[in-house]
């Protein structure tokens, strides 16, 4: 079966779910590391299972949560093929029904069920067997509405009584979705990690050993305490994930929401697609998704692409022949209104939603990388503890471990069985704390914690995440090709000049100065060639204009002129239309007047309607012929309006034969509207100011390294004077070839001469969606990380091939939308930037939290290897490294992970995708704390006694008082460190600090839980209570870091990541290697 994710289709909503892989165009480089994932958007399922494979992992359950859950994914495949193939057999027997007798057939006559005349069964049976013979013994649409109470032209009333018995009787437009996992199922996740588990195991037998020998009063604190600090670690990591999970799915749920127009009483009025009820009139346009299932009431070349229910690409035309719509399907062209006859779960998309409404995860390109640096290190760790387990079990079996008090551990054929497997199990459990400290899980989740805290914060910014990874990816952006209207214009449009009657007229709504044949037919092709509408309230009161920004000016415009909407509309009846269309970038309209004459109005980009004209009307209502002297007069016209930043808009129109005209439906679907010949009416500009904020948001990206292109259907040179005005062109010096250029000469150019051109360009003028897509494609191959903003169905394309598909909020399609990565819910450019604000947040959290994390790394790993091999016990006990495993993890993560955007990252080049995650700043910065703690650290644990003057203590007292200092220095270190963590290159670690009250919080709690451990918990975690000296000399331990890490900060670096190096050394060793076995 051939799905919908056919090359270049727009409808690609279930394209990961058709596909199984094979068909991505993303280039892979055929890179041998698994961990190499430049873009995860259209990654092949092969490679995610790759990198899967490849890594190290205590606990899948948390680690591949957020992740692309495969097996889930193929389910639901499964899932929607099997729905597919139930529709389509319902079809085929409905179709061999048909072809039979049908003067047998006979339909049960519709139920009265409360209000109504018609019952939901009767209704969801006809809907779903598509069974027009049903709907003709109901009376066809208009009977159907009189069942459902409802108005064709008006819609239902809409009072809140009226919607309560609609939803009551026929159901709401919702469907059960499959509950969120609760917090008991995270607990559970979280209890799944392999080293917990091991150590779970290694307390209760130390507590079964330690209650045996020393009997359950003093017994049970070695296990136990083991036992609590590792259920605190689980606790506190459920908690931190159920939080997560609770924000992603008030994203996805926001992500759901779609909202449309529906006709109430006569308006129309924007509602949640969840408050659609049985009975809704509904407009429909290109791009909009069918909201429910319906009938069609009146439609104009509407064409749907039922694909995501069929699974068949081809697009259905929809007239009084075919008239059911299915919801969950797109409008691929056309317009029109339906009449909603089922809703929610009794609509075949709400069984599939409610059997698929899981959402299977997603990863992004930081989060695969990040899970090779965690393999990496886990590695590493697990070496270096399985080294610390054979040395401590080789020294404890020889006799050359001894205790506090100097005597030995274990004596061969002298220490009772009992003692010798206690000894045993705390070297393991210390081995195994070790792995736990030293395998980063917590690393690729706080990718996760981070994007999570980012989406959440960009809903206030005024941008919808509806993939993951872009998030991430827009951090590495060089390029913007941004839509003009709407997005650096404020998309609130009015008629400010045009020349109509031969003459220029200003201010614009001057009917007056008209003859009235000519206001006649301007208000005649207004108000029927548009997709708008016009409610004049009964008992008067202000007109209420609705569409898009462009029609609702021209609809203004034609009030002015004196335009009475319904009744110019009663005058006459819509023959045929063809929609505005942005490659023709014009659209028409044939209506039949009462004396069966026959006007094809046309509306559309001036200078493209004036080729087609060859006649205009002047102000004696005379025609004049199009020579060159009226040609030169309007064009000079189109350009003076262009230059002083104006839409502008021709409208014209031609008579018509009505005997000419196809009198059947099918071939009048076909039939193309007369374009030539056209008598001119009128040419008006129409003013969109730029938004106020744009110039500001233009530099900063420049400043940023990201140059903005503005890609607009308008005339070139209006995209030239707002493209001056926000900035985007510096000055008329800039307004040049190649940097100006129109789309059909961008077009025209060869693929080679298109990748040159693409990187010099601007703004690019009449340019159509497949010229944006060109310009997409030459950028991305030259190496540039695209943005692109779009709003229309055939930028959808688009959208999907660029790296980032940045869809507008209000003004965008639902296919559009559904093709992009990210929604911009205000249509404003600077929220854009703040986007990539966010994306550059997103990477330098997580530099800052790996910067921390391997500090403690190194630190603790070195510090128990070289104190483990050299005096057989180590100075951080099981109890002492989980905590700091939960400071460094789960509280080191929600702490850097959640650094609010600084205006500094906007200083900054874009992150280059294959830049290493480990910069050479991050290096020198790290290694230099982690050698400073080292140090410190393991001078104070082999000349500590000495040190704090501890000699003529008691050995073991004195042991235990330098472990316990040894221990807070080390937890101090950390806290100070997180300071700078914050800024790896920055020189004032405290900048900002008390507005991030979150990492305030956190770092309180922490010296305030490590008070209470050394103060109050000593059975548990082995310490004893520190005098006020020794609490003193432990901050002075930490405090020192400041100052250091501010002096590391003067030491160059070399530009060249030291990973360059070790290649280099690997390459120069390999081929060393080859020449001697050549040899």
């Amino acid at each position: 079966m051939e799905g919908i994710n056919s090359k270049g289709s727009p409808y690609n909503r279930w394209r990961d779910l058709e596909g199984d892989g094979s068909h991505f165009g993303e280039a892979y480089d055929g890179s041998s590391d698994p961990f190499d994932i430049a873009s995860t958007k259209n990654a092949p399922i092969d490679r995610l299972r790759r990198w899967r494979q490849a890594a190290l992992v205590l606990n899948a359950s948390r680690r591949f949560r957020y992740t692309l859950h495969l097996k889930k994914e193929e389910e639901k495949r499964q899932t929607l093929r099997k729905f597919r193939v139930h529709v389509q057999a319902i079809r085929a027997a409905y179709l061999f029904q048909s072809a039979g007798d049908q003067t047998n057939e006979v339909t049960k006559p519709p139920v009265p069920r409360g209000d109504f005349g018609i019952s939901q069964d009767q209704l969801a049976l006809m809907t779903r067997d598509h069974n027009s013979v049903a709907l003709e013994e109901y009376g066809g649409v208009k009977g159907l509405s009189d069942l459902l109470k409802t108005n064709l032209d008006k819609g239902i009333h809409g009072e809140d009584a009226d919607l309560l018995a609609r939803r009551n009787m026929f159901g709401s437009n919702t469907y059960p979705q499959k509950r969120g996992r609760g917090f008991w199922m995270f607990l559970w996740e979280a209890w799944q990690d392999l080293t917990l588990v091991i150590l779970i195991i290694a307390a209760v037998a130390s507590l079964v050993l330690g209650i045996k020998t020393e009997g359950i009063k003093e017994g049970w604190y070695d296990g136990g305490s083991i036992a609590f600090a590792v259920i605190l670690v689980i606790v506190v990591t459920a908690i931190s994930d159920y939080r997560q999970s609770l924000q992603f799915q008030n994203l996805n749920e926001e992500k759901r929401n779609i909202h449309l127009e529906v006709v109430r009483g006569g308006r129309r009025v924007e509602v949640s697609i969840y408050d659609i009820v049985v009975g809704d009139v509904v407009p429909l346009n290109i791009g909009d998704q069918v909201p429910a299932d319906g009938v069609l009431i009146s439609g104009h070349s509407l064409a749907i692409d039922e694909s995501s229910m069929t699974g068949e690409s081809k697009i259905v035309h929809k007239d009084s022949k075919r008239p059911f719509l299915m919801s969950g399907c797109k409008v691929a062209d056309g317009s029109g209104t339906m009449l909603v006859t089922s809703v929610g779960i009794n609509t075949e998309w709400g069984l599939l939603m409610a059997s698929i409404s899981e959402d299977t995860g997603e990863e992004t390109p930081l989060q695969v990388r990040l899970n090779g640096v965690a393999t990496f290190i886990g590695i590493v760790g697990l070496t270096v503890a399985a080294a610390v387990l054979v040395v401590l079990l080789i020294r404890y079996f020889t006799g050359h471990t001894k205790n506090s008090d100097g005597t030995v551990q274990f004596r061969a054929g002298k220490t009772s069985l009992g003692d010798a497997v206690d000894g045993a199990i705390k070297i393991v459990t210390v081995a195994v704390t070790i792995v736990v400290v030293a395998v980063p899980e917590g690393l690729p989740l706080a990718v996760t914690l981070t994007l999570a805290y980012s989406m959440r914060k960009m809903m206030a910014d005024k941008a919808l995440v509806r993939r993951l990874s872009a998030c991430e990816t827009m951090g590495s952006a060089t390029t913007i090709c941004s839509d003009k209207t709407g997005t650096l214009t404020l998309n609130q449009m009015t008629v400010v000049e045009a020349y109509a009657g031969g003459k220029k007229i200003v201010p614009a709504d001057t009917a007056p100065y008209l003859p009235s044949v000519l206001v006649s037919l301007l208000i005649e092709g207004i108000a029927q060639n548009t997709n708008g509408s016009v409610y004049a309230p009964d008992g008067g009161g202000e007109v209420e204009v609705s569409g898009s920004p462009t029609e609702k000016a021209i609809l203004q415009w034609g009030i002015k002129l004196g335009m009475n909407f319904d009744a110019v509309r009663s005058e006459s009846s819509i023959v045929h239309v063809f929609p505005f269309n942005s490659e023709k970038k014009r659209g028409g309209v044939a209506v039949k007047l009462a004396d069966a004459q026959v006007h094809i109005h046309w509306k559309g980009a001036a200078e493209i309607v004036l080729a087609s004209c060859a006649q205009c009307m002047d102000s004696n209502e005379g025609l004049v012929g199009m020579d060159e002297e009226k040609l030169l007069f309007f064009k000079k016209a189109i350009e003076d309006m262009a230059a002083n930043s104006l839409r502008c808009v021709a409208i014209a129109y031609r008579t018509y034969d009505w005997n000419d005209i196809p009198n059947d439906e099918e071939s009048l679907t076909k039939w193309a509207l007369p374009e030539d010949e056209l008598i001119l009416l009128a040419v008006i500009g129409l003013k969109d100011p730029c938004r106020p904020s744009v110039k500001d948001a233009v530099q900063l990206c420049q400043n940023a390294g990201v140059k903005v292109r503005m890609v607009t259907g308008d005339n070139l040179q209006t995209a030239k004077a707002i493209a001056l005005e926000c900035g985007i062109l510096g000055s008329n010096a800039d307004a040049t070839e190649p940097n100006l250029i129109e789309g059909k000469s961008f077009r025209a150019l060869s693929d080679a001469q298109r990748e040159e051109v693409a990187e010099m360009i601007s703004v690019m003028g009449r340019s159509s969606p497949t010229d944006k897509l060109l310009l997409v494609q030459a950028l991305r191959k030259r190496g540039h990380v695209v943005a692109v903003t779009g709003d229309g169905t055939n930028d959808a394309p688009a959208l999907h091939e660029a790296d980032i598909g940045l869809a507008m909020g209000i003004q965008g399609t639902e296919v559009a939308k559904e093709s992009s990565d990210i929604i911009i819910l205000d249509d404003n450019f600077a929220s854009v930037v703040k986007v990539v604000r966010w994306g550059r947040s997103v990477y330098a959290n997580i530099q800052k939290f790996i910067q921390f994390q391997l500090t403690v790394n190194v630190a603790a790993l070195v510090i128990n290897v070289v104190a483990a091999v050299s005096s057989g016990y180590v100075p951080l006990n099981a109890v002492q490294l989980l905590w700091v495993n939960l400071i460094m993890d789960t509280l080191g993560a929600l702490a850097l992970a959640t650094e609010p955007p600084t205006d500094h990252l906007m200083h900054r080049s874009p992150v280059g995708r294959r830049e290493p995650l480990i910069t050479n700043i991050m290096w020198r910065n790290l290694l230099l704390q982690a050698a400073y703690q080292v140090t410190v650290l393991l001078v104070l644990n082999f000349r500590g006694r000495s040190l704090l003057n501890l000699q003529h203590d008691d050995t073991a007292h004195a042991n235990k008082v330098k472990n316990t200092l040894i221990f807070n220095a080390f937890v101090f270190c950390q806290i100070f460190n997180e300071f700078n963590a914050r800024k790896p290159d920055e020189s004032n670690v405290f900048s900002g600090v008390t507005k991030n009250h979150l990492f305030m919080g956190i770092v309180g709690l922490t010296l305030v839980l490590q008070v209470i451990i050394i103060e109050f918990l000593g059975k548990f975690t082995s310490t004893v209570r520190l005098n006020w000296k020794q609490w003193i000399v432990s901050i002075v331990i930490a405090v020192i870091s400041w100052p250091l890490a501010l002096a590391g900060k003067l030491l160059p670096v070399p530009e060249t990541p030291l990973s360059e190096y070790f290649s280099r050394g690997f390459y120069r060793l390999t081929r060393i290697l080859r020449h001697h076995q050549n040899q």
